[in-house]
């Protein structure tokens, strides 16, 4: 039988995720979050932000500043596009480099992906400042370049403290005593008449524990966190029988994508706390993925005991909500609420591969 984690010394289960959660690991350098919408939109942004103050100083007026935003422009935004693809493509060989020279292969990058479009635009007589030598762009690219990849890395340094701060909210929201006590239980009443079935009990229960416990400086998958939410709610059915009614409608080629550790538990739990746990005939949990081309969308529906009840802290979805936002940026989408149907329903939208 697998065996709880089990500490004989005076630290908690708390004090030991808050090291987790803070620790750094040095052996495996992870890469600045460059790929999808946030960082698109952040050095797009940026780079005309700088390019538009630059302008303003030779600006005769208004007209001949807008003139200007606008020639540089047309090399500049291809050139951050370009950059950012590479970027993004090499993240985890820039990531194995040392700190001090991640920047200067990003401004070398830079100054290549400025190169590359400023050329052919000034061999067509195109390119703004035609008659400025190759030096001029390339110390210009490798600038901005350097720009964009330091802001992210201050961002990414930044959030650090909400991801631990998020994950242990989440912790704390999530091993709930009276969930502890209730599988312990069942578990302690099931030795008597099925050993068997109160060892699948006490096993589950030390998969929820090791998950809540380990790899929270990792992202897990969708397929990874059904298996886990079906685990948990193995144990629920238990203690509610049947009326707790579970649908399941999953779409494996959402399996992939990437989720926080125990995203999707939490979910699951407030949905069996407030669907199924207050009403006498007990209700119906639905969770589904399924994938859009690039977007895998996840929604857990639950009924609601005679109408809207009393809504809870809400503790635990706004963690989830804030460590999807922590992993995907923008391209997370978060939403909760009651339906038509009078049925309440979160839905998750994240892209498909997870890059980010």
């Amino acid at each position: 039988m697998k065996r709880l984690p089990h500490d004989s010394g005076t630290s908690t289960l708390f004090d030991d995720l808050r090291e987790a959660v803070t620790a750094p690991d040095p052996t495996r350098p992870e890469p600045l979050p460059l790929c999808g919408t946030g960082p698109l939109l952040r050095a797009l942004l940026l780079v005309v932000a700088v390019l538009a103050t630059g302008a303003l100083f030779g600006a005769a007026s208004w007209r001949s500043w807008l003139a200007s935003v606008s020639a540089a422009t047309t090399v500049a935004v291809p050139a951050t596009l370009l950059w950012l693809l590479a970027a993004c493509a090499g993240r985890h060989a820039l990531a194995r480099l040392g700190r001090g020279v991640q920047p200067l292969a990003a401004g070398a990058a830079g100054a290549v992906c400025a190169l590359a479009v400023w050329w052919p635009m000034a061999a067509v007589g195109m390119a703004p400042a035609e008659g400025a030598t190759l030096l001029a762009p390339a110390l210009a690219g490798a600038m901005l370049a350097v720009l964009v990849f330091q802001s992210e890395r201050w961002r990414e340094r930044a959030r650090l403290p909400a991801a631990a701060a998020a994950r242990l909210a989440d912790l704390q929201t999530r091993i709930r005593p009276h969930f502890l006590f209730n599988t312990l239980n069942t578990a302690i009443t099931l030795v008597q008449i099925d050993p068997r079935r109160a060892e699948e009990v006490l096993e589950d229960l030390a998969d929820l524990f090791r998950a809540a416990l380990g790899g929270l400086d990792q992202a897990t998958t969708v397929g990874d966190e059904i298996e886990l939410s079906r685990r948990y709610l193995a144990i629920e059915q238990l203690r509610f029988g049947r009326r707790l009614d579970v649908a399941w409608d999953l779409d494996p080629n959402a399996n992939t994508a990437r989720l926080p550790p125990l995203a999707l538990q939490p979910l699951i739990e407030n949905a069996v706390r407030h669907g199924v746990e207050p009403a006498d005939q007990g209700g119906r949990i639905e969770i589904r993925t399924t994938r859009r081309r690039e977007r895998v969308l996840i929604s857990v529906t639950n009924t609601v005991a005679g109408g809207p009840g009393k809504p809870g802290h809400g503790i635990g979805i706004a963690s989830v909500r804030e460590r999807l936002r922590l992993m995907h940026d923008l391209d997370a989408d978060f939403r909760s609420g009651l339906t038509e149907d009078g049925r309440y329903r979160v839905s998750i939208g994240i892209p498909a591969d997870g890059a980010t």
